[in-house]
């Protein structure tokens, strides 16, 4: 599971990397709110974790910012005030949950966790959109027509990604960060390959829906009108 840490406080962020990484998370690290806020806006994390103190950008100029371009990332803030106008700012800054300084290491990750469960599909391990339906864990693709059609794994992650960034434009480096793992110049061009499995899947089912590449911007996954 991918995070992003933005704590300008070098110690603390140091120690908080330390920590998620030895829990798993992929973590990447920022020390001030508008790299926070380039790195929310492109839509490769999971979660993240952002401190509400922060130079060039306070935490809740940032989550506001990042809700306003459409990102669904849960947020959790972290921040020294704990007046309740402070935790309601947050709250309605866009945060999904806030946690006050000086922390316990397994409360921090305990809400972490909360947060990742609400970033799951579905109870039943699926995702819709439109006239689809994606069980992740089965990894098939089913319209409402009753086709279905079984995934490969970048086919999965695929459509996983574009169906839970329904109405945002993904860039062919945000979709290879978020399936591969890496930028790689030499994944760039399996993206394109995989997005081709992906669309003859779609057509396969005959679904109403379609990947629509706009030139030199990305994908975005859009349903057709019908007449």
């Amino acid at each position: 599971m991918k995070v992003l840490l933005a704590e300008d406080e070098k110690r603390m962020n140091r120690a908080l990397c330390e920590i998620l990484r030895q829990e798993g998370y992929d973590v990447t690290a920022v020390e001030d709110g508008e790299s926070a806020l380039d790195e929310l806006e492109s839509g490769v994390y999971d979660l993240s974790v952002l401190d509400v103190m922060m130079p060039r950008m306070n935490g809740y100029v940032v989550a506001k910012k990042a809700r306003a371009a459409g990102v669904r990332t849960p947020i959790l803030m972290l921040t020294a005030k704990s007046e309740l106008d402070d935790k309601v700012e947050g709250l309605d800054s866009g945060a999904d949950d806030y946690l006050t300084k000086p922390f316990m290491t397994a409360e921090l990750l305990a809400r972490l966790r909360a947060l990742g469960r609400r970033n799951l599909p579905t109870g039943d391990g699926s995702l819709t959109f439109e006239d689809l339906t994606l069980d992740v864990r089965s990894a098939v693709l089913t319209c409402e027509n009753g086709q279905s059609v079984r995934l490969g794994e970048k086919e999965l992650r695929i459509l996983e990604y574009l169906i839970a960034n329904r109405g945002r434009v993904l860039t062919r480096e945000q979709i290879a960060l978020k399936v591969w793992g890496y930028e790689n110049d030499s994944e760039y061009n399996n993206v394109e390959v995989y997005m081709s499995f992906a669309r003859k899947k779609l057509a396969f089912v005959e679904s109403r829906c379609e990947i629509k590449a706009l030139r030199g911007i990305g994908y975005e996954l859009r349903c057709r009108d019908v007449r």
